[in-house]
């Protein structure tokens, strides 16, 4: 079915109405298309709660999820003036740097990506980061890395590019099953709404991007939640001029001063809610070596959120088992960066318009590669 036979009325169900999910049916609302996102707790979503790192290199990212990433990231400035001319917010995009620090010269140059970063030694990384910890005897500054705030001002303007476009937004639905016709495609999605109705809604296409959530809908996917913690301090104004991405916790620091602090990684807990006193003191760890200075400055908030993490940390993109559904799941730590590239190739597939270099980038992510 090519993209100028498709029926652009027949609706278009987003499962899901975190980044990734907006990110799509904004895609889909641009092509014309009637969308729903359906969304059981949007303030759940992993969206609103990383520290919206665009960061393929400080991550030390290797292979195909390298090349996912840096396609993201050359994808990101066009992706984010059309958001930013639909909604009329500014998202906040900065290409402001990573620096990872690390305790050697010989542990420097052994990182994945060390030969597409600047080296520094000791003097070159205590100009880069003022103030930080004296074990750290060398670093890599990747200037092609940034930021962008994802929390307060690209998730919000998602919200209101959406419904600028027409999308529908259904919150509070629990969807409790896939109906499929007699040949195996996708027929319907059945919910319960917020007022407790159970509804039926008709459709050809959807696009699950429950995140972390996922595996409730197709019990075979290889998904899983890791949950992560995070705070934020109120940081002098410029303290930070790049983002400090160390071992276990990395510095996020906003133009107005405020620096996210992230971020645990406890595959063990499942989707247990709540701070715990062992992953706060990781955190308040984590600032002390990096930035001792920053131990000083007062927290303002401490939040949690759900990573959905596949057996290899990459994501899930394309078709499923289920012909009609498509996958945008799985991102793990990367769904900030990869949110460009995501959009771009799901709505290319749905409307039968991917060139042969997306449908390669497609092939690599495929569920099918853990069967």
């Amino acid at each position: 079915m090519n993209s100028a036979a498709m029926d652009r009325s027949e609706p278009i169900l987003i499962l899901g109405g975190g980044l990734i999910g907006l990110a799509i049916a904004h895609g889909l609302g641009r092509r014309g298309h009637a969308v729903t996102v359906l969304s059981r707790r949007r303030n759940e979503a992993a969206g609103f709660v990383a520290a919206g790192m665009l960061a393929p290199h400080a991550e030390g990212l290797s292979g195909d999820q390298l090349l996912l990433g840096q396609a993201s990231l050359a994808a990101y400035p066009s992706w984010i003036a059309q958001v930013e001319a639909d909604s009329g917010i500014n998202c906040k995009l900065k290409p402001c740097g990573i620096v990872v620090p690390f305790k050697s010269a010989s542990n420097r140059d052994a990182y994945p990506t060390a030969a597409m970063g600047k080296s520094l030694d000791r003097p070159g990384l205590e100009q880069e980061i003022p103030g930080i910890g004296p074990q750290w005897q060398a670093g890599l500054l990747f200037e092609q890395d940034g930021q962008i705030d994802n929390r307060r001002q690209l998730m919000r303007a998602l919200e209101r590019a959406c419904t600028g476009l027409g999308v529908q937004f259904q919150e509070g639905a629990q969807v409790q099953k896939l109906q499929r016709q007699q040949n195996g495609h996708l027929e319907a999605v059945e919910l319960i709404s917020a007022e407790g109705e159970r509804q039926r809604l008709p459709c050809g296409h959807a696009v699950l991007a429950c995140g972390a959530w996922s595996g409730e809908l197709l019990s075979n996917l290889p998904v899983f939640p890791v949950k992560g913690q995070m705070m934020s301090l109120q940081a002098p104004r410029q303290a930070l001029g790049r983002v400090l991405f160390g071992p276990g916790t990395y510095l996020v620091q906003r133009d107005d001063g405020l620096l996210v602090v992230g971020a645990t990684s406890e595959a063990e807990a499942g989707f247990t809610d709540g701070l715990t006193p062992t992953g706060q003191r990781q955190l308040q760890q984590g600032i002390c070596a990096l930035l001792p200075e920053a131990s000083h400055w007062p927290p303002m908030e401490r939040w949690w959120g759900f990573r959905p993490c596949t057996p290899d940390e990459g994501p899930l993109l394309g078709r499923s088992a289920v012909p009609g559904l498509w996958l945008a799941t799985g991102h793990h730590r990367n769904g900030v960066l990869l949110a460009a590239i995501s959009v771009e190739l799901i709505v290319a597939a749905i409307c039968n318009q991917l060139d042969p270099d997306q449908a390669a980038m497609l092939a690599s992510f495929s569920y099918k590669r853990f069967e």
